[in-house]
């Protein structure tokens, strides 16, 4: 079993996967990186502010929305270059999947930043598991 934790390394952006329902369905590794990492750039502050609470966090938050996602991405980039590291978050789930996140994933990746995946609840795997079929 690996036991040690999952500490964010500066110049990366890890892609971290929330609970899509309870709070404590969050994984190890990602409270891990999200403890660790320099900034969070979040769908909704609001929210991440509540996740990240809920679990003793602080953490600086930045706006990366679908609305602001290119100009999130660039700060991104611009933070990561820098040396620091950054955790990219949704209000649930992956980003990038169903949620705000792929233009930012894609512009750190373009920049030849490293993007590190932290898996999590996927709500297909979660509906099929109960579905009985």
């Amino acid at each position: 079993m690996h036991t040690e934790s999952s500490r964010a390394q500066p110049g990366a952006l890890y892609v971290v996967a929330t609970p899509i329902g309870n709070l404590r369905d969050i994984t190890l590794r990602a409270l891990d990186v999200l403890a660790s990492v320099d900034l969070v750039a979040a769908e909704d502050t609001r929210h991440t502010l509540h996740l990240l609470s809920a679990h003793g966090i602080t953490a600086k938050l930045l706006a990366a929305h679908e609305h602001n996602e290119l100009a999130a991405a660039e700060k991104l980039v611009t933070h990561l270059r820098a040396g620091g590291s950054a955790a990219l978050v949704t209000d649930a789930g992956t980003p990038a999947i169903s949620d705000p996140g792929a233009r930012v994933v894609r512009v750190v990746r373009e920049a030849g930043i490293p993007v590190v995946p932290i898996p999590g609840p996927s709500a297909a795997v979660t509906a099929l598991s109960a579905a009985g079929i």
